[in-house]
Parts: structure tokens; sequence; C-alpha cells
């Protein structure tokens, strides 16, 4: 008869102590992916988007300027729910991965991680700077740095341009493969 080894013997009780717990878990995940994928949708949608587009239509216009540069600032603060929200999926989809009765042999599972490790965490990075460190625009604003402000808004509105779409793609996705587990 082959002991089980140390390290497998505590992730089984680790397993075992954390089932009764695994719907409060999902609960929770999905709880902040809804939160991770819509807190920011009305803003963008309705604020963010327009200020763009009307600036990029008379870029020299002051208070088309005045306006982009209020929207995207107010986005930057408002974006923060999203921030909070997508670390704690990133705990909770690998803990209920451990619970739950899933493994790489689930190709459903193989797809939606690959969106979520390719797509959502690199997108997410790149948001973060944006909105809370090196890109972030009141603070630049500020320090008195204008190319740098400049030079942020551009690059968070390409970042918006890009990310967009794939949000409206990937999202949906990734919520009917957890759902459906279609393969």
């Amino acid at each position: 008869m082959n002991p089980i080894p140390p390290d497998a013997a505590l992730l089984d009780s680790l397993r075992t102590a954390l089932a009764p717990s695994y719907l409060y878990i999902k609960f929770v995940h999905l709880f902040f992916v809804m939160i991770w994928g819509w807190s920011t949708a009305v803003a963008y949608s309705w604020y963010v988007k327009g200020a763009f587009l009307r600036w990029e239509k008379n870029p020299r216009d002051a208070q088309a300027i005045q306006r982009r540069n209020w929207a995207i600032e107010q986005f930057d603060k408002g974006v923060v729910l999203e921030h909070i929200a997508f670390p704690i999926i990133l705990v909770t989809g690998p803990l209920l991965w451990f619970i739950g009765p899933w493994n790489l042999d689930f190709k459903w599972l193989v797809v939606k991680l690959a969106i979520v490790a390719l797509i959502f965490v690199p997108m997410e990075v790149c948001d973060y700077w944006l909105s809370h460190f090196g890109g972030n625009k009141e603070k630049l604003r500020r320090r008195n740095l204008p190319e740098q402000y400049e030079r942020a808004i551009h690059l968070h509105w390409l970042f918006l341009k890009i990310s967009t779409p794939l949000i409206i793609v990937f999202m949906p996705a990734v919520v009917f493969l957890a759902v459906t587990k279609p393969f």
C-alpha cells in the first residue's frame, strides 16, 4: 500500500473542508464577474465614448477637449469597482476549480481559462496602469505634466477602442462556457 504523500493529504483535507462552501464561493465569484464586466459599461457608452468621438471630430475645440478630459478622469475614478472585482475573480475562480470536480479534461474550461489568461489578465494589467498608476490622468494634470497627460489620454482611448470589442465578444463567451459547459 502506497501512503498518500503529505502534500496530497493536506490538499485533500483542505478540499474537503472547503467543499461545503462551494456554492457560496461560486456566488461571490459570479457577483464579482458581474461587477467586473458591467461596472464601466454605462460610463463608457454614454459619457467617455461620446466625449472622445466629439473630440476626434474637433481636436482643437476647447470645450470638446475639456469634456474629454473630464470624462476620462471620472472614468479612471469609476473603474475602481472593476479593479477591486478582478483580483477577487482571480482568487475565487481557481478556488472553485480546486474544490469542484473540474480538470483540464473539460474542454470548455480550457477555453475559458485561455480567454482569461490570454485576453483578460493582460488587458487588466494595462487598464490598472492607465487608470491608477503611470497613466492616471488626474495625477498627471495635478503634477502639471501636459505632454504626459495628453499621451495618457491618447493611449487610454486607443486601449478602450481595442479592449471594448474584446469585452463585447469574450465576456459573454466566458459566461456562456461557464453556464452551459458545451463541450
